[in-house]
């Protein structure tokens, strides 16, 4: 089976914060960036661009922060729309009228691990720290999403679910693009054997044995095959292999520190005429 992905990011400065970014996505309608954890206002573990009220920090912090990666992505706070994250495959399409849920106070559009839409200026908001953010875009069809992948989701094929999705909307999964961005790396992440069973009965040869009983998952390798399953050429599937963690890395890891901050990967289409919005 073909798991490969074209390897293409590089790090940009948007509104005053480092931003990862795919160079394949510029300049065909939409603005997607995964923040750093740099150039925020938390302190201690959160340091310093916390972007979740579940982990502990102070929420005025936390919105100042939000406020700055909103920034990055060429918008506003309120234009911003997240979901209760629950490690699973369920997809929701989000419209104008959801600009704002979960921005500034927890909450959302409920319980959702993909987010898909239509809207330009409506902001798609993933939060991570280990799992992986997911940028999946049709530039004939503007249908955009946003998808969070842990293991679990991963094997529930979430990445799979939100590009039907987009089909629902008039996306073909053979022009959908996607943006793979920072997790933790496929040597570090140890799962144990009922993991590992799981996600080789769901997917296949995506787990090894690390020599110490223990097995490593490539939630990288496997989130590829599942979007190659789903009809996403290979040619399409760009990677941002960064590992989150150890520290001082540039992205929160849950394995690394606990409590931990939040990274997140933000996306919106662009208006239809090209402007900035």
């Amino acid at each position: 089976m073909s798991t490969q992905a074209t390897t293409g990011y590089d790090l940009r400065r948007r509104a005053g914060l480092p931003v990862l970014a795919w160079p394949a996505l510029d300049g065909l309608g939409a603005e997607a960036v995964v923040t750093t954890r740099e150039e925020g206002v938390s302190a201690g573990v959160y340091a310093t661009l916390n972007l979740s009220f579940s982990v502990g920090d102070r929420p005025g912090n936390v919105v100042e922060n939000r406020r700055r990666a909103a920034a990055a992505a060429g918008a506003g706070l309120s234009d911003l729309v997240f979901a209760t994250q629950v490690h699973g495959a369920a997809v929701r399409v989000v419209t104008s009228a959801d600009r704002g849920r979960g921005a500034a106070a927890p909450g959302g559009v409920g319980a959702a691990d993909a987010l898909v839409t239509t809207d330009p200026g409506t902001v798609l908001a993933v939060l991570v720290a280990d799992c992986v953010p997911i940028v999946l875009y049709d530039p004939r069809a503007r249908v955009l999403a946003c998808v969070h992948a842990g293991w679990r989701g991963t094997v529930a094929r979430v990445t799979g679910a939100a590009v039907a999705a987009m089909g629902t909307l008039g996306a073909r999964p053979g022009d959908v693009l996607a943006g793979i961005g920072p997790a933790i790396g496929p040597d570090r992440y140890q799962v144990g054997a009922e993991v590992a069973g799981a996600a080789r009965d769901a997917l296949g040869p995506f787990v090894r044995p690390d020599g110490t009983g223990a097995w490593l998952f490539d939630l990288w390798a496997a989130n590829r095959f599942v979007l190659r399953e789903a009809g996403v050429p290979d040619r399409n599937i760009h990677l941002a292999g960064v590992p989150t963690g150890p520290e001082p890395g540039l992205f929160f890891s849950d394995r690394t520190a606990r409590p931990c901050g939040r990274f997140a990967a933000l996306a919106r289409l662009l208006p239809s005429d090209g402007s900035a919005g």
